[in-house]
């Protein structure tokens, strides 16, 4: 039993909040048990699975409004499999990574790969982020357009540099607005602002960088694993299948919320729904007597991860505990930073109203602790 009850009239229709797997519609539930019934156990060679394969790419390409000659990737793994690939078949010689939380540090540590030479790490406290230096001998410059442990969002904006630009959008991407243009590498794992699941990433590549997976994949000196090769994956991805079977709920599920951001209008309207849901959260934050948001800059204020702060004589655990006894679950802090605070995703599944909700219970929960 709870330790006190939420007036239901307060509690938001549904109570999915979390930064990790994401909150799942009812409709891609639906379509995963009709489109599933045909699929799963099926052949990943044949036509049935390639045609779906074929649909999620061209959904994502009409999603980002794919500029000439980019083409969409997709290989096995999440994030962190990219990130490997990335250090065998991407970066060709030194990388520069910005590392503000904890997506940026791990690439980092991946181009710390001992056959590279050592990344040029620019870091940033918690709650901020760090910016690029242009430096002779980098030939990839990345960092997250999101981090999802702190809640801080970067622009996409190419750097002026004879090198490819690599953004990880893994919790950014169908969420936040931006030009494919302005990057040569767009890659992201489709658990968050996609509500699917896990088990495969995805990467918008420009030409040049299909140039330097080629030419790394061509250079008898490199090893690169067949799992990690970007070149298999891209070679696949061209026939609308990835080298190992795929996870083929994920691409269903990605597929049924493609097709529903697209038909609502897009990327321009998800970025204007995940902007409506986090100022409900920075404003009330801001006007409130015991919260304020940990990001202090509002440029750098993520709009599809939020992260409040609240006064040493509120329980942030307490209260997320709470929360999750009525029913409104994953509030909590990102585990590493240690903080005093609430952790909630705005991700574009999630309605605006059911974040007005969660203000007005988070109110009554401290009111009544």
């Amino acid at each position: 039993m709870p330790q006190f009850t939420i007036p239901s009239t307060l509690l938001p229709a549904d109570g999915r909040f979390g930064c990790g797997p994401s909150k799942v519609r009812a409709e891609q539930l639906d379509y995963l048990a009709t489109g599933g019934a045909q699929l799963l156990g099926t052949s990943h060679r044949q036509a049935q699975v390639k045609d779906l394969v074929g649909r999620v790419r061209s959904g994502l390409a009409q999603l980002f409004r794919l500029p000439d000659g980019y083409e969409v990737v997709l290989g096995n793994g999440g994030s962190t499999a990219f990130w490997d690939a990335a250090s065998f078949g991407l970066i060709e010689r030194r990388a520069e990574n910005l590392s503000f939380g904890e997506f940026g540090s791990k690439f980092a540590q991946a181009a710390g790969a001992p056959w590279l030479k050592a990344p040029k790490v620019i870091t940033a406290e918690g709650g901020s982020r760090s910016e690029v230096e242009i430096l002779d001998g980098i030939d990839v410059y990345a960092w997250p357009q999101n981090e999802t442990s702190t809640g801080v969002q970067a622009p996409v904006t190419r750097v002026a540099a004879d090198a490819l630009t690599v953004i990880d959008a893994t919790s950014a991407a169908g969420g936040i607005d931006f030009e494919a243009n302005q990057a040569d590498v767009y890659y992201f794992a489709p658990q968050k602002n996609f509500a699917s699941d896990g088990g495969l990433w995805f990467a918008l590549l420009s030409p040049a960088a299909i140039e330097r997976v080629e030419a790394l994949h061509a250079d008898a000196d490199r090893y690169i694993p067949e799992f990690l090769s970007i070149k298999n994956a891209l070679d696949n991805s061209r026939l609308n299948q990835t080298l190992n079977t795929p996870a083929i709920s994920t691409l269903l599920l990605m597929e049924s919320q493609t097709e529903w951001i697209n038909a609502n209008g897009g990327l321009t309207w998800a970025d204007a729904r995940t902007k409506e849901s986090s100022s409900v959260l920075y404003e009330w934050a801001t006007a409130s007597k015991y919260a304020t948001p940990f990001v202090i800059n509002p440029d750098h204020r993520s709009q599809v991860v939020v992260t409040i702060d609240f006064d040493d004589s509120i329980d942030a655990a307490a209260i997320a505990r709470t929360l999750r006894e009525n029913g409104i679950v994953d509030t909590e802090p990102y585990r590493k930073l240690g903080r005093n605070q609430l952790r909630v995703a705005t991700f574009v599944a999630i309605e605006p109203d059911d974040v007005r909700a969660l203000v007005a219970s988070i109110e009554y929960v401290v009111d009544h602790l």
